[in-house]
Protein backbone atom coordinates (compact mmCIF):
# COMPACT_ATOMS: atom_id res chain seq x y z
CA UNK A 1 0.00 0.00 0.00
CA UNK A 2 1.36 3.45 -0.90
CA UNK A 3 2.26 5.65 2.09
CA UNK A 4 -0.17 8.45 1.20
CA UNK A 5 -2.90 5.91 0.46
CA UNK A 6 -2.25 4.48 3.91
CA UNK A 7 -2.80 7.89 5.50
CA UNK A 8 -6.13 8.23 3.71
CA UNK A 9 -7.39 4.69 4.26
CA UNK A 10 -6.42 3.60 7.78
CA UNK A 11 -8.57 6.25 9.56
CA UNK A 12 -11.61 4.95 7.67
CA UNK A 13 -11.42 1.69 9.61
CA UNK A 14 -11.65 3.65 12.87
CA UNK A 15 -14.25 6.37 12.35
CA UNK A 16 -18.04 5.84 12.70
CA UNK A 17 -18.83 6.03 8.98
CA UNK A 18 -22.60 5.47 9.19
CA UNK A 19 -22.98 8.03 11.96
CA UNK A 20 -20.97 10.61 10.01
CA UNK A 21 -23.03 9.93 6.88
CA UNK A 22 -26.26 10.45 8.84
CA UNK A 23 -24.84 13.73 10.14
CA UNK A 24 -24.01 14.77 6.57
CA UNK A 25 -27.56 13.95 5.50
CA UNK A 26 -28.89 16.18 8.30
CA UNK A 27 -26.50 19.01 7.42
CA UNK A 28 -27.49 18.94 3.75
CA UNK A 29 -31.13 19.52 4.72
CA UNK A 30 -30.41 22.62 6.89
CA UNK A 31 -32.46 25.58 5.63
CA UNK A 32 -30.79 28.32 7.70
CA UNK A 33 -29.90 30.89 5.03
CA UNK A 34 -26.34 31.76 6.01
CA UNK A 35 -25.37 28.11 6.50
CA UNK A 36 -26.77 26.74 3.26
CA UNK A 37 -25.74 29.79 1.18
CA UNK A 38 -22.17 29.71 2.51
CA UNK A 39 -21.93 25.95 1.89
CA UNK A 40 -23.25 26.24 -1.67
CA UNK A 41 -20.94 29.12 -2.59
CA UNK A 42 -17.93 27.39 -1.01
CA UNK A 43 -18.58 24.15 -2.92
CA UNK A 44 -19.10 26.06 -6.17
CA UNK A 45 -15.79 27.91 -5.75
CA UNK A 46 -13.80 24.96 -4.43
CA UNK A 47 -14.77 22.60 -7.29
CA UNK A 48 -15.16 25.27 -9.99
CA UNK A 49 -18.75 24.18 -10.69
CA UNK A 50 -20.20 25.61 -13.90
CA UNK A 51 -23.39 27.08 -12.50
CA UNK A 52 -24.47 28.28 -15.97
CA UNK A 53 -25.40 24.64 -16.71
CA UNK A 54 -27.92 24.57 -13.85
CA UNK A 55 -31.60 24.95 -14.61
CA UNK A 56 -31.69 27.38 -11.66
CA UNK A 57 -28.62 29.65 -11.56
CA UNK A 58 -29.70 31.58 -8.45
CA UNK A 59 -27.55 30.00 -5.71
CA UNK A 60 -29.43 31.60 -2.84
CA UNK A 61 -32.83 30.37 -4.03
CA UNK A 62 -32.08 26.72 -3.25
CA UNK A 63 -33.90 25.74 -0.03
CA UNK A 64 -30.91 23.76 1.30
CA UNK A 65 -27.50 22.43 0.31
CA UNK A 66 -28.91 19.11 -0.89
CA UNK A 67 -31.27 20.82 -3.33
CA UNK A 68 -28.27 22.51 -4.92
CA UNK A 69 -26.12 19.39 -4.86
CA UNK A 70 -28.75 17.36 -6.72
CA UNK A 71 -29.74 20.29 -8.95
CA UNK A 72 -31.33 19.77 -12.35
CA UNK A 73 -29.42 20.92 -15.42
CA UNK A 74 -30.64 22.72 -18.50
CA UNK A 75 -31.81 20.22 -21.13
CA UNK A 76 -29.15 21.35 -23.60
CA UNK A 77 -26.36 20.94 -21.02
CA UNK A 78 -26.37 17.13 -21.38
CA UNK A 79 -27.50 16.06 -24.86
CA UNK A 80 -28.44 12.37 -24.98
CA UNK A 81 -26.79 10.18 -27.63
CA UNK A 82 -29.58 9.40 -30.10
CA UNK A 83 -28.29 6.16 -31.66
CA UNK A 84 -30.48 3.28 -30.35
CA UNK A 85 -27.49 0.91 -30.70
CA UNK A 86 -25.46 2.92 -28.20
CA UNK A 87 -25.42 3.07 -24.44
CA UNK A 88 -24.95 6.55 -23.04
CA UNK A 89 -23.22 7.33 -19.79
CA UNK A 90 -25.75 7.30 -16.93
CA UNK A 91 -23.76 9.90 -14.95
CA UNK A 92 -21.06 12.55 -15.02
CA UNK A 93 -17.78 11.19 -13.75
CA UNK A 94 -14.55 9.37 -14.55
CA UNK A 95 -14.45 5.79 -15.84
CA UNK A 96 -12.16 4.32 -13.21
CA UNK A 97 -12.42 0.73 -14.48
CA UNK A 98 -13.57 -0.85 -17.75
CA UNK A 99 -12.83 -4.48 -18.50
CA UNK A 100 -14.18 -7.81 -19.72
CA UNK A 101 -15.39 -9.97 -16.83
CA UNK A 102 -13.10 -13.00 -16.52
CA UNK A 103 -15.55 -15.77 -15.71
CA UNK A 104 -17.07 -14.30 -12.56
CA UNK A 105 -14.07 -12.12 -11.64
CA UNK A 106 -14.15 -8.32 -11.82
CA UNK A 107 -11.12 -6.07 -11.47
CA UNK A 108 -11.22 -3.40 -8.76
CA UNK A 109 -7.58 -2.38 -8.90
CA UNK A 110 -4.16 -4.01 -9.19
CA UNK A 111 -4.13 -7.12 -6.95
CA UNK A 112 -7.77 -6.56 -5.94
CA UNK A 113 -10.37 -8.72 -7.76
CA UNK A 114 -13.88 -9.48 -6.57
CA UNK A 115 -16.70 -11.71 -7.77
CA UNK A 116 -20.01 -11.07 -9.46
CA UNK A 117 -21.75 -13.00 -6.70
CA UNK A 118 -20.25 -10.77 -4.00
CA UNK A 119 -21.10 -7.58 -5.90
CA UNK A 120 -24.67 -8.77 -6.49
CA UNK A 121 -25.36 -9.52 -2.85
CA UNK A 122 -24.91 -13.28 -3.10
CA UNK A 123 -27.44 -13.71 -5.94
CA UNK A 124 -25.72 -16.65 -7.62
CA UNK A 125 -28.46 -17.24 -10.22
CA UNK A 126 -28.55 -13.62 -11.38
CA UNK A 127 -24.75 -13.44 -11.50
CA UNK A 128 -24.79 -16.16 -14.19
CA UNK A 129 -26.21 -13.58 -16.64
CA UNK A 130 -22.89 -11.71 -16.62
CA UNK A 131 -20.31 -14.52 -16.68
CA UNK A 132 -17.61 -13.45 -19.18
CA UNK A 133 -19.57 -10.26 -19.82
CA UNK A 134 -18.36 -6.68 -19.58
CA UNK A 135 -18.23 -4.12 -16.79
CA UNK A 136 -17.51 -0.44 -16.28
CA UNK A 137 -17.16 1.59 -13.09
CA UNK A 138 -17.84 5.35 -13.08
CA UNK A 139 -16.67 7.45 -10.13
CA UNK A 140 -18.55 10.65 -9.29
CA UNK A 141 -16.68 13.36 -7.41
CA UNK A 142 -18.39 16.19 -5.50
CA UNK A 143 -18.05 18.50 -8.52
CA UNK A 144 -20.12 16.24 -10.77
CA UNK A 145 -23.81 16.31 -11.64
CA UNK A 146 -25.36 13.80 -9.23
CA UNK A 147 -28.50 12.53 -10.92
CA UNK A 148 -28.40 9.06 -12.45
CA UNK A 149 -30.00 8.35 -15.81
CA UNK A 150 -30.85 5.36 -17.97
CA UNK A 151 -27.97 4.15 -20.20
CA UNK A 152 -30.35 2.59 -22.74
CA UNK A 153 -34.06 1.80 -23.13
CA UNK A 154 -35.24 -0.96 -20.82
CA UNK A 155 -37.78 -2.39 -18.40
CA UNK A 156 -37.16 -2.27 -14.67
CA UNK A 157 -37.31 -5.82 -13.29
CA UNK A 158 -36.29 -5.53 -9.65
CA UNK A 159 -34.11 -3.75 -7.11
CA UNK A 160 -32.16 -4.99 -4.09
CA UNK A 161 -30.70 -2.96 -1.24
CA UNK A 162 -27.59 -4.62 0.20
CA UNK A 163 -26.43 -3.16 3.53
CA UNK A 164 -22.72 -2.77 4.02
CA UNK A 165 -19.85 -0.54 4.95
CA UNK A 166 -19.39 3.07 3.84
CA UNK A 167 -15.75 3.35 2.87
CA UNK A 168 -14.86 6.24 0.58
CA UNK A 169 -14.73 5.36 -3.13
CA UNK A 170 -11.89 7.68 -4.12
CA UNK A 171 -8.92 6.25 -6.05
CA UNK A 172 -6.74 5.76 -2.95
CA UNK A 173 -9.41 3.67 -1.23
CA UNK A 174 -10.14 1.67 -4.37
CA UNK A 175 -6.45 0.81 -4.66
CA UNK A 176 -6.21 -0.21 -1.01
CA UNK A 177 -9.34 -1.97 0.28
CA UNK A 178 -10.04 -5.44 -1.17
CA UNK A 179 -13.56 -6.01 -2.53
CA UNK A 180 -14.57 -2.40 -1.88
CA UNK A 181 -17.61 -2.31 -4.17
CA UNK A 182 -18.83 -5.61 -2.75
CA UNK A 183 -18.31 -4.39 0.84
CA UNK A 184 -20.05 -1.00 0.66
CA UNK A 185 -23.80 -0.65 0.82
CA UNK A 186 -25.40 -0.61 -2.62
CA UNK A 187 -28.56 -0.65 -4.70
CA UNK A 188 -28.64 -3.39 -7.35
CA UNK A 189 -31.05 -2.33 -10.10
CA UNK A 190 -31.95 -4.96 -12.71
CA UNK A 191 -33.20 -4.15 -16.21
CA UNK A 192 -33.95 -5.98 -19.44
CA UNK A 193 -34.57 -5.09 -23.08
CA UNK A 194 -34.54 -6.85 -26.45
CA UNK A 195 -30.76 -7.32 -26.20
CA UNK A 196 -31.01 -9.07 -22.82
CA UNK A 197 -30.43 -8.27 -19.17
CA UNK A 198 -28.25 -5.46 -17.83
CA UNK A 199 -27.56 -4.11 -14.38
CA UNK A 200 -26.84 -0.71 -12.83
CA UNK A 201 -25.46 -0.66 -9.29
CA UNK A 202 -25.40 2.45 -7.11
CA UNK A 203 -22.57 2.09 -4.57
CA UNK A 204 -22.82 4.08 -1.36
CA UNK A 205 -19.87 5.69 0.42
CA UNK A 206 -19.03 7.80 3.45
CA UNK A 207 -20.79 11.18 3.40
CA UNK A 208 -23.19 9.99 0.70
CA UNK A 209 -26.10 11.40 2.68
CA UNK A 210 -28.68 9.34 0.81
CA UNK A 211 -29.45 7.26 -2.26
CA UNK A 212 -32.86 7.48 -3.88
CA UNK A 213 -34.75 6.34 -6.97
CA UNK A 214 -37.63 7.93 -8.85
CA UNK A 215 -39.87 4.89 -8.23
CA UNK A 216 -39.23 4.29 -4.49
CA UNK A 217 -37.93 7.63 -3.24
CA UNK A 218 -35.22 7.74 -0.55
CA UNK A 219 -33.68 4.35 0.24
CA UNK A 220 -30.98 5.47 2.69
CA UNK A 221 -30.82 6.63 5.40
CA UNK A 222 -32.07 4.91 7.54
CA UNK A 223 -29.40 2.25 7.17
CA UNK A 224 -31.00 -1.18 7.42
CA UNK A 225 -29.22 -4.30 8.72
CA UNK A 226 -30.81 -6.70 6.23
CA UNK A 227 -31.16 -7.10 2.48
CA UNK A 228 -34.36 -5.63 1.04
CA UNK A 229 -35.83 -6.61 -2.32
CA UNK A 230 -38.46 -5.06 -4.60
CA UNK A 231 -39.97 -6.94 -7.56
CA UNK A 232 -41.36 -4.82 -10.42
CA UNK A 233 -41.85 -7.41 -13.18
CA UNK A 234 -45.64 -7.08 -13.07
CA UNK A 235 -45.55 -3.25 -12.90
CA UNK A 236 -44.51 -2.73 -16.53
CA UNK A 237 -42.10 0.09 -15.66
CA UNK A 238 -40.22 1.15 -18.80
CA UNK A 239 -37.54 3.84 -18.98
CA UNK A 240 -36.07 5.51 -22.04
CA UNK A 241 -32.40 6.21 -22.58
CA UNK A 242 -31.46 9.37 -20.70
CA UNK A 243 -34.49 9.29 -18.39
CA UNK A 244 -33.72 10.03 -14.74
CA UNK A 245 -33.52 6.99 -12.43
CA UNK A 246 -32.30 8.40 -9.13
CA UNK A 247 -29.66 10.48 -7.40
CA UNK A 248 -26.76 10.47 -4.97
CA UNK A 249 -25.93 13.03 -2.32
CA UNK A 250 -22.19 13.76 -2.44
CA UNK A 251 -19.80 11.63 -4.53
CA UNK A 252 -20.05 7.93 -5.15
CA UNK A 253 -19.85 5.24 -7.83
CA UNK A 254 -21.99 3.51 -10.45
CA UNK A 255 -21.14 0.01 -11.72
CA UNK A 256 -22.58 -1.23 -15.04
CA UNK A 257 -22.80 -4.91 -16.03
CA UNK A 258 -23.66 -6.38 -19.44
CA UNK A 259 -23.86 -10.03 -20.64
CA UNK A 260 -21.14 -11.68 -22.70
CA UNK A 261 -20.75 -10.46 -26.30
CA UNK A 262 -23.69 -8.03 -26.09
CA UNK A 263 -21.84 -4.73 -25.66
CA UNK A 264 -18.12 -5.56 -25.64
CA UNK A 265 -17.08 -1.92 -25.91
CA UNK A 266 -18.24 -1.44 -22.32
CA UNK A 267 -15.16 -3.37 -21.23
CA UNK A 268 -12.68 -1.57 -23.48
CA UNK A 269 -12.81 2.07 -22.36
CA UNK A 270 -9.51 3.66 -21.34
CA UNK A 271 -9.06 3.95 -17.58
CA UNK A 272 -9.62 7.43 -16.08
CA UNK A 273 -11.62 8.65 -19.08
CA UNK A 274 -13.82 11.60 -18.06
CA UNK A 275 -17.38 11.43 -19.35
CA UNK A 276 -20.60 13.40 -19.14
CA UNK A 277 -24.09 12.01 -18.69
CA UNK A 278 -25.68 11.34 -22.08
CA UNK A 279 -22.41 10.89 -23.98
CA UNK A 280 -21.90 7.71 -26.01
CA UNK A 281 -20.43 4.97 -23.80
CA UNK A 282 -20.46 1.74 -25.84
CA UNK A 283 -22.36 0.07 -28.69
CA UNK A 284 -24.39 -3.12 -28.90
CA UNK A 285 -22.83 -5.75 -31.13
CA UNK A 286 -26.21 -7.14 -32.27
CA UNK A 287 -28.21 -4.72 -34.41
CA UNK A 288 -31.80 -5.55 -33.47
CA UNK A 289 -33.13 -2.22 -34.74
CA UNK A 290 -32.85 -3.47 -38.32
CA UNK A 291 -34.70 -6.73 -37.71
Amino acid sequence: MRFFDLLKVVPQYLIPKHLLSQAMHWFMQVETSWIKNTSIKLLTKLYKINISEADNEDLESYPHFNAFFTRALKAEARPIDDDPQNWCSPVDGVISQSHPINGNQLIQAKCHDYTLEALLGGDICYAQNFINGDAAVIYLSPKDYHRIHMPTDGQLLSMTYVPGDLFAVNPATVRSIPGLFARNERLIIRFSNDHGDFCLIMVGAIFVGSMETVWEGKITPEYGPTIRHWDYQSDNLHFQKGQELGRFNMGSTVVLLAPAEKIPGLGKIAQNTPIKMGAMLAQYSDNLTNN
